[in-house]
């Protein structure tokens, strides 16, 4: 009997969530996450309003068959975060930068710098 590979249930997986840190730094926010791997042509980062959408892909160089793996951790493939932003932000002034597999945005604060209050149902 052949044990479940990751490769097997990430086969069934749509896209994987990737992971971010979210924080202020003064007048603007900060955003990381770990992209290593991953082509930059291969990202694509939209801030709508006060949502922020992360979309990638990180490509596997070669295949191996199943019997051929002895772990298999990382995630392969297509890759999305969306985030609600905590404060009202000017999305046309975004910077993003990689540096060492490390992905950092930053977003200013809008001079009004109020924060985003959530409502409940």
């Amino acid at each position: 009997m052949r044990q479940n590979t990751s490769s097997d249930w990430m086969s069934s997986m749509e896209e994987g969530q990737l992971s971010v840190d979210v924080y202020r730094e003064g007048d603007a926010l900060v955003i990381r996450a770990l992209v290593a791997g991953v082509d930059p042509d291969d990202l694509d980062i939209a801030v709508n309003g006060d949502l922020l959408t992360i979309r990638g892909r990180r490509h596997m160089d070669h295949q191996e068959t199943a019997d051929d793996w002895f772990y298999q951790e990382c995630y392969w493939g297509s890759f999305s975060r969306s985030i609600v932003l905590p404060y009202h932000v000017a999305p046309d002034a975004t910077e993003a930068r990689i540096k060492n597999g490390l992905l950092e945005i930053k977003i200013p604060v809008r001079k009004d710098g109020k924060q985003v209050k959530v409502k409940w149902g």
